[in-house]
């Protein structure tokens, strides 16, 4: 249902491939030969109707209930777009010689807040393909709803963690009639810690949130202050 907090499994794969380009499954990472040790495979936290998974993915969530599994095929319009050749730029080599950018076949580079991979060198001209790599890609997901964040307690945690990544005791929350305290172990960016706050606003109803930093001795090393 739209607004409910919940956790999903899934494989995302291309259709015309059967090329897997995300999941959450350890095991099949490592079956698929995809696995990447820097990775923490598990059920990602998703606000269903938020935006926060692209558009057909939120639509089938929107159907499906807590223990269900789907395979679900989304087009590109709902996906990751067409792709668009107004998204493909010329840049002079001056530009990257200025940026201190050696322009290579396959380098990605950001212009403008914007991602984008070099697709051609050719002299005092760099091709740029700006349009996202699974742009005008048919896609199909294997997704699962693992649970569902019932408590007010939950549902923070599970805000937290779609925003960042953090072990079991890094994050207190502490509840209150209206507010709520968020203590952490790390700290994390001031417009992290605004959209935190504006979803738990929204989805968990309390009209405060405050952030507390912790600290502990353990945390520095204090040898030569001995």
């Amino acid at each position: 249902m739209k607004g409910d907090i919940v956790y999903i499994d899934y494989i995302g794969r291309i259709k015309e491939t059967n090329q897997i380009f995300d999941l959450t499954k350890e095991d099949v990472a490592k079956k698929e030969g995809v696995f990447n040790p820097k990775v923490k495979y598990k059920p990602v936290p998703v606000i269903i109707g938020e935006g926060l998974v692209i558009r057909g993915l939120d639509e089938e969530l929107e159907k499906m209930k807590v223990g269900e599994k789907k395979i679900v095929e989304i087009p590109p319009e709902k996906g990751f777009g067409n792709r668009s050749e107004n998204l493909i730029k010329l840049i002079p080599r001056s530009a990257f010689k200025e940026s201190n950018i050696e322009p290579e076949v396959g380098r990605v580079i950001t212009v403008n807040g914007l991602n984008g991979r070099i697709i051609s060198v050719d002299g005092g001209r760099i091709k740029v393909d700006f349009n996202h790599p699974l742009a005008g890609k048919t896609l199909v997901y294997e997704v699962e709803i693992v649970k569902k964040a019932e408590s007010n307690k939950d549902k923070i945690i599970a805000i937290v963690s779609y925003f960042i990544d953090f072990e079991e005791g890094d994050v207190e929350i502490k509840e209150g009639d209206e507010n709520v305290e968020i203590i952490l172990k790390k700290e994390i960016p001031k417009l992290t810690r605004k959209k935190i706050a504006e979803f738990i606003m929204k989805y968990v109803k309390f009209k405060k949130v405050r952030f507390v930093y912790e600290y502990e001795s353990k945390d520095f090393n204090l040898e030569n202050n001995k």
